[in-house]
């Protein structure tokens, strides 16, 4: 049995790339990931990646951080220690507001860092994980789940026409940088 997990197909052309995927598409070969070393227009629409739900993530962040300091500003000015100044209300909702939108957005900022972190594994301190370093600089890499019903040589003959510089058999997920 063969050792190889994924096979990489490197390309010099991002449009090279896209016709790389239309054509293991229409073999039906199924497509691990793409890196590239820039964005790509209309990549995730043909890969079939959904949007992200991100948004609701920071809206909800946000939602938690306004509840949070608006039940703690209304304990502290009304219940717990109630001042009169000036014969205003101890309840003012206009006095509230700039100290409640303050903290909706520092809870949104900070959660939607963790949860970048979170949904990336990209960690402060953790080796970033990359099927090939090249990827990071001027090529432009699809990656094949080996483990497929489509032979190891139907896949580098379809990566070789759509015009792959290189095709890659590799035993392990991620290179390290050491």
């Amino acid at each position: 049995m063969s050792k190889t997990k994924y096979i990489l197909g490197l390309f010099e052309d991002p449009d090279e790339m896209m016709h790389g995927i239309d054509l293991l598409q229409k073999n039906s070969v199924p497509i691990y990931d793409v890196f590239t070393p820039m964005p790509i227009h209309g990549i995730e629409r043909k890969l079939g990646i959904k949007d992200s739900r991100l948004g609701y993530a920071a809206f909800m962040f946000g939602c938690l951080g306004g509840t949070t300091i608006f039940s703690m500003a209304y304990y502290m000015l009304v219940h717990d220690w109630p001042m009169n100044i000036g014969g205003k209300p101890a309840f003012a909702i206009p006095d509230f507001i700039p100290i409640t939108f303050e903290w909706t957005v520092l809870f949104t900022a900070f959660g939607m860092t963790l949860t970048f972190f979170f949904a990336t594994h990209l960690f402060p301190g953790r080796t970033p994980r990359v099927m090939d370093l090249r990827a990071t600089d001027d090529r432009f890499v699809i990656a094949i789940d080996a483990k497929g019903s489509t032979p190891h040589e139907d896949i580098t003959k379809i990566l070789k026409d759509a015009g792959a510089v290189e095709v890659k058999h590799n035993d392990r997920k991620y290179v390290s940088y050491e």
